[in-house]
């Protein structure tokens, strides 16, 4: 069967980042890449084009998530559906500056995960 869509995950903590692969192949989408820090994030972007980014906000290395996300929506178009631990105001309204076209809040759900894929996907914001 072909995926649905091909998404890049960008978690920096392992076994989190194997769940999420887990939880996306269980629901039809390929992996494009994976990314453990912003710079990598941004260099994987350009050489696999994947239809749909998903990003840890709170990234170790010379940039967090939030500016890799806006590097990758402004040279590549592609759109970013930011994860996150936390969901205080200032961090979602830092986020808000990288025009994502969506938020998950850890520890993931499933459903979640899958309904803001396909509203992202889709071009449809929440």
């Amino acid at each position: 069967m072909k995926p649905t869509a091909n998404i890049m995950v960008v978690e920096d903590e392992g076994v989190v980042s194997i769940d999420i692969r887990n939880m996306l192949k269980k629901a039809g989408y390929g992996i494009a890449a994976v990314a453990f820090q912003g710079e990598e994030a941004v260099e994987k972007a350009e050489t696999t084009k994947p239809d749909l980014v998903l990003m840890d906000i709170g990234l170790k290395g010379e940039i967090d998530g939030i500016e890799a996300a806006k590097k990758i929506r402004e040279r590549f178009h592609i759109p970013v559906v930011f994860l996150t631990g936390f969901a205080d105001k200032y961090t979602m309204d830092k986020a808000k500056e990288a025009d994502p076209s969506g938020f998950i809040i850890k520890p993931i759900n499933e459903e979640e995960l899958r309904r803001v894929l396909e509203q992202a996907l889709t071009g449809i914001n929440p």
